[in-house]
């Protein structure tokens, strides 16, 4: 008999992030400040767990108030018509973290590279389970299709976008 064991982020220990490529010689790192995701288990070893996640796509921070503009615009996410991006796993082997992506109105299966750090108990009695999480897509693939090139001929946004994902689940029950 199995009993569901509910975890939701610890959103001060965890961070949303993505790198991409500009120009080719550089790499911008951003993050999304607002965000919401919670696991279901049957153990403390997470196999088989299920994952949802969901984002705010105007909570993008890129360190450039220009360039969140932009992306929070129609040309990347346009936030006002898709105000969330979210993920919910199809499935989950210890090491791959399967599931649907998706971002504006496109919902694409995606695969992850999900490194399971174990479960632990802090301070306060909370039993925390961390993952690192870490995949690559085009985006393209979900209408992100802006593209610019430099005088140089440079692409000046690469279609390849690093998510890199640090989360930490506290128990809820």
């Amino acid at each position: 008999m199995s009993n569901n064991t509910n975890w939701s982020i610890d959103n001060a220990h965890s961070e949303i992030a993505f790198k991409v490529k500009h120009m080719m010689i550089s790499t911008v790192t951003g993050h999304f400040e607002d965000f919401q995701a919670t696991a279901q288990t049957d153990d403390d070893d997470f196999n088989n767990a299920s994952f949802s996640f969901s984002a705010k796509t105007a909570s993008i921070n890129t360190k450039n108030k220009d360039r969140d503009a932009h992306l929070k615009s129609d040309d990347f996410f346009n936030s006002e018509a898709y105000p969330e991006m979210s993920f919910v796993s199809k499935s989950f082997n210890g090491s791959e973290l399967i599931g649907d992506l998706t971002i504006k109105d496109v919902t694409k299966q995606v695969t992850l590279n999900a490194d399971f750090n174990g479960v632990a108990v802090d301070p306060y009695g909370q039993t925390k389970a961390g993952f690192e999480i870490s995949g690559e897509i085009n985006r393209k693939d979900f209408n992100l299709t802006w593209s610019a090139v430099t005088e140089a001929g440079s692409i000046v946004v690469s279609d390849k976008v690093k998510l890199v994902v640090d989360v930490q689940f506290i128990k809820q029950s």
